[in-house]
């Protein structure tokens, strides 16, 4: 096990070192910006730069190992930015969907970029300047992941085929998460739906799909990956579900219960409104302020929503390390996969 944590260290360490070549070689090709280049790259970089556990591009060296490539191949490096850089643009744009103040504990990006026009003095609502110009930011991040990706190796059009099919997958997820909140109701089954395609694919399956590509992996190989990945996928974003309702905003870098307020259908939400009374199911969806948020916390724990879905995550972490055995996948690469698993699952922020 030490072996692989510093195996995981290690490639923290290079997947950061190659995201900053990447991003300033990017960045040089716009100088016609002139002193607003400063400003994308305080704000867009230093967004990539900063955030995140780099757990997607993980997932990519994992998928890559799991087929047999080399840790020293920097093509799974490629695919890994490329990843990364479809995240961040993911993240942006959420924030900008859900009107979010804070990300990592800093303001979000549409923020940052409005208390700039304010600072600046310009005209116009600096609101919808904010709100506009992270979108475009949103939209190069998404560009740099194919620029990225046309250093993946020889296996270009596989790797393609599967960085495309994940960025339609989370469009649509995304989609649906806005949809059925506007909607005002999703059941157990359309919330599972949601956060598998909103998160779960495009966190575990698909960077794990991409790696396997780069490496030109086995097909057989694949579908063991897809039967780890599906369950963890899924408990990955339950725990991401808690932490949205039960985490400590100076660990998760976003206000408590931000999700009830905006009226999410997680599957933690529709199991208590499901077990919930009439009241109980009303509270859940008009939750408003402190007093709520507090109120609705203790409904969830109180009707036992709570406690299954931390059974449910721990059962599908069974399950994804269980798909692992005789698969024929190496068993460094086993021994990763697993302590990736705990990772996604365990943690706080």
């Amino acid at each position: 096990m030490v072996t692989v944590t510093r195996e995981a260290d290690r490639l923290r360490e290079r997947m950061s070192r190659y995201l900053d070549d990447f991003l300033e070689r990017e960045a040089s090709g716009l100088a016609f910006l002139g002193d607003d280049l400063d400003v994308l790259r305080r704000i867009l970089l230093g967004f990539v730069r900063e955030g995140g556990k780099r757990l997607r591009p993980s997932f990519v060296h994992w998928g890559h190992r799991a087929a047999g490539g080399s840790p020293d191949d920097e093509a799974v490096l490629a695919a890994g930015c490329a990843v990364e850089l479809v995240h961040a643009c993911a993240l942006i744009l959420d924030d900008v969907m859900d009107e979010s103040d804070t990300r990592r504990g800093r303001p979000t990006v549409h923020l940052a970029l409005a208390e700039h026009h304010g600072g600046q003095g310009w005209r116009g609502d600096p609101g919808r300047f904010g709100e506009s110009t992270a979108t475009l930011f949103g939209m190069l991040a998404y560009t740099w992941a194919d620029a990225a990706l046309l250093r993946a190796g020889p296996r270009l059009a596989e790797a393609l085929e599967v960085l495309t099919l994940l960025r339609a997958e989370v469009v649509g997820g995304q989609y649906l998460d806005l949809a059925h909140a506007a909607r005002g109701s999703a059941d157990l089954a359309e919330a599972a739906r949601i956060s598998t395609y909103k998160s779960g694919k495009y966190t575990v399956e698909r960077p794990l799909h991409l790696g396997h590509a780069v490496a030109g992996g086995d097909p057989r190989q694949r579908a063991v990956l897809s039967a780890y990945a599906l369950p963890l996928g899924e408990a990955f974003q339950l725990r991401d579900d808690v932490l949205g309702v039960f985490g400590d905003p100076s660990t998760t870098g976003k206000p408590v219960g931000a999700d009830l307020r905006q009226g999410k259908h997680t599957w933690l939400t529709a199991l208590a409104r499901e077990r919930a009374d009439g009241y109980g199911a009303a509270l859940l969806d008009h939750v408003s302020d402190e007093a709520d948020v507090a109120e609705a916390r203790e409904l969830i724990i109180r009707t036992g929503a709570l406690d299954t879905v931390e059974r449910r995550i721990a059962d599908l972490v069974s399950r994804a390390t269980e798909a692992l055995e005789g698969g024929g996948v190496p068993a460094e690469a086993v021994r990763g996969l697993s302590e990736l698993a705990d990772a996604a699952t365990r943690r706080n922020a």
